[in-house]
């Protein structure tokens, strides 16, 4: 099956080392309990005892040491496939324990992506002794608004730097042997990144400016001194550095998503299936069953879109950065799709879900935080739309990428190069995807994409109309959330062509299913906006479209969904 079973995990498609680390935190979640895990998070306990796990066991070390820094060990190496098995993982049970392992990525990402070879060795012993690292971008005032940032570094005369400034909302800034901190020179207005030690003088921890387990600092550089061993990068490569760390960064969310997601369906399906009401259990009441089924669904689509998504990841270089259209989705859509998937499966455990003792009160609060980290969906969306006119209309040609799961270094992403070029990006012809499938919900979804080609075929043929509309967010925003649809569509099929006892027939077409109700609904919000046109509403109006109906499928996916209603439960 391709949801996470901790109570049945067997992964064949890890390496043994790479498995054992996986087991091993499977262990120590399991073995510490539901009980003290939902009262470590009432009490906003810092989670020592997960850090000490990770210390022992070298996890961070292996999983986030680059090749080159690993010392010849094997088991050494930064391998983004078992990466987003441990995100997963760690989020089934909490997102503090995810958040802290995001946040030392983020950390590290200036680390790897710099220059200065003596910070990453320090780096690699830091990861060894298990420390953790944090990413100092944000700042109160501004946000992750680079340009203002208004931490600055003034240069000594004895060729030293004084550092001064306050970043905010920086995970892990208490305990981090690093923190990535990004600032601007005041002699040249030049970007840079310096480590910064929380205990040299002159970093002031300032406070934990949440309510959770998770400490996420304000804290202030006064006249902090950074010597060139501090200094990480400076100019381009420092701006560089910063949104390509994000980017890294980023696809972790989604993965998060998919983890807390997957242990609250769980829960919500058994306790559905075990409560009797009016002399039925309610898994037998038809609306319970199209809930479940729905999520379900939209689940399974959250992690076969994603472990397609990280294949590009894997495979990119600075010919093929197609990466960059779906690694913002894995950010956007997917965590988007977990709160959907929580809200489904919330009508279904109704109150049951605001009860102290389950994991669904934790999952309810922090399926919301996913979608507004590292940039918020909208930023996320603004950036997938500059992809739209290659994607439909300018594709180019690749070699076909296959399933990429082998244990091997993934070099390219701290090699990333400039961030700038977003619009000549090219893809590959998604219509080859949408090809290879006959069955009759996709063939309506192909219908829909029809369309909207007319309509941005249409809307492109209006200069004056489509210059307005290219500066109004919001139209774009609705614009957009049809076009990942697409693309989202295209990455499932591709999937299901390389793993398809993953997405039988049955089961794909019930995903299209729901995938033809939200066009229609984008569509109908895209017919609603100010700013269009007649003809664009005639075409809106097309899009809208009804998935066929076949009543024995669904009972055959729901028969799949029901057979999963004791299939995990945590330890006490």
């Amino acid at each position: 099956m391709i949801l996470l079973n901790p109570k049945r995990y067997a992964p064949e498609h890890l390496d043994e080392a790479s498995a054992e680390l996986m087991q091993k935190t499977i262990a120590f979640f399991e073995a510490k309990g539901k009980v003290r895990l939902k009262k470590d998070d009432r009490e906003r306990v810092w989670y020592a005892d997960f850090l000490d796990f990770v210390a022992r066991e070298k996890i961070f070390a292996k999983l986030l040491t680059p090749a080159a820094y690993g010392g010849g060990d094997p088991t050494v190496r930064w391998d983004t496939w078992r990466n987003c098995e441990f995100s997963e993982i760690t989020a089934f049970y909490a997102l503090h324990y995810w958040y802290t392992w995001q946040v030392t990525i983020l950390g590290l990402g200036p680390i790897w992506m710099g220059t200065n070879e003596a910070a990453k060795k320090k780096a690699a012993e830091a990861l060894k002794a298990g420390g953790i690292f944090a990413f100092g971008l944000s700042e109160r005032a501004h946000g992750a608004d680079l340009y203002s940032t208004e931490m600055r570094l003034q240069p000594n005369r004895d060729g030293t730097w004084t550092a001064n400034g306050s970043k905010y909302y920086i995970g892990n800034a208490n305990e981090a042997a690093m923190v990535s901190t990004f600032a601007k020179t005041t002699d040249t207005g030049a970007f840079v990144f310096i480590a910064a030690d929380p205990r040299q003088k002159g970093y002031e921890l300032v406070q934990n400016v949440v309510n959770v387990q998770s400490y996420v600092a304000e804290y202030r550089l006064h006249d902090y001194r950074v010597t060139d061993a501090d200094i990480l990068s400076m100019g381009d490569d420092a701006w560089d550095s910063s949104l390509n760390t994000v980017n890294v960064g980023k696809f972790n969310l989604g993965w998060a998503s998919i983890g807390i997601s997957t242990h609250a369906f769980y829960e919500a399906l058994h306790h559905a299936e075990n409560r009797v009401l009016y002399g039925k259990h309610v898994t037998e009441f038809p609306h319970v069953r199209q809930l479940l089924v729905d999520a379900y669904c939209r689940l399974v689509a959250m992690k076969a879109f994603s472990r397609r998504a990280s294949d590009y990841m894997r495979t990119a270089s600075a010919e093929d950065r197609r990466y960059l259209l779906f690694n913002p989705m894995v950010k956007m859509k997917v965590t988007t799709q977990g709160e959907q998937v929580i809200d489904l499966l919330w009508d279904v455990i109704a109150a049951k879900g605001f009860e102290k003792d389950t994991y669904f009160e934790i999952a309810t609060r922090d399926i919301r935080a996913l979608p507004k980290l590292e940039g918020t969906v909208h930023v996320n969306m603004a950036l997938v739309v500059k992809f739209m006119r290659n994607y439909f209309f300018n594709p180019g040609k690749f070699p076909e990428i296959p399933s990429v799961m082998e244990p091997r270094n993934d070099d390219f992403l701290f090699r990333q190069g400039p961030t700038k070029g977003l619009g000549k990006i090219q893809f590959h012809d998604f219509r080859i995807a949408y090809g290879k499938v006959a069955l009759p919900t996709v063939s309506v979804f192909k219908q829909q994409i029809g369309v909207l080609e007319e309509f941005l075929v249409a809307s492109a043929s209006d200069p004056d109309t489509a210059a307005k509309q290219g500066k109004d967010i919001d139209f774009l925003l609705s614009l957009g959330e049809v076009f990942t649809l697409v693309a989202y569509g295209q990455l499932l099929l591709e999937y299901r062509e390389l793993h398809p006892e993953d997405l039988p027939d049955d089961l794909l077409e019930q995903i299209f299913d729901f995938m033809v109700r939200d066009f229609s609904k984008f569509a109908l919000q895209l017919y609603s906006k100010p700013s269009s046109t007649p003809r664009q509403m005639e075409l809106c109006q097309r899009m809208i479209m009804k998935p066929p109906t076949d009543a024995a499928r669904f009972e055959r996916v729901w028969a799949e969904v029901h057979a999963l209603s004791d299939a995990y439960e945590m330890s006490p």
